[in-house]
């Protein structure tokens, strides 16, 4: 059977992320602010996902994709991953998906060359 891309675990991955960030930031391998920004900009995306999930169902104005990616690439991403999964929302989406990945791969660049000694 093949794995498909909607089966990911993305809730899984996206809370090993944020476990993996209070880690660090406890051990004192990753600055107390950038762990906070992670878990808040993850709260800002879950709730943007939701609200767009919302508005689709009820055929409401949309959130811009623009404005996901951008709280996505700016360290959204974990939280993004969970409402994926919870409220399957923009899974199967594969232009969506592939430019959601840039942007994990861009912030995680980002984070790496912040916190590179």
């Amino acid at each position: 059977m093949a794995y498909s891309a909607a089966r990911f675990p993305r809730a899984a991955f996206g809370g090993g992320a944020l476990a993996g960030v209070v880690a660090a930031a406890g051990f004192g391998s990753l600055p107390i602010l950038l762990a906070a920004g992670y878990l808040g900009l993850s709260a800002v995306s879950y709730l943007m996902y939701r609200a767009d999930k919302a508005a689709a169902r009820a055929s409401r104005r949309r959130t811009p994709e623009t404005s996901l990616h951008l709280v996505d690439m700016l360290g959204g991403w974990p939280g993004a991953l969970v409402a994926q999964q919870q409220f399957r929302h923009k899974t199967a989406k594969q232009p969506f998906q592939t430019l959601f990945w840039l942007t994990v791969i861009l912030n995680l660049a980002a984070a790496g060359w912040l916190v590179w000694p």
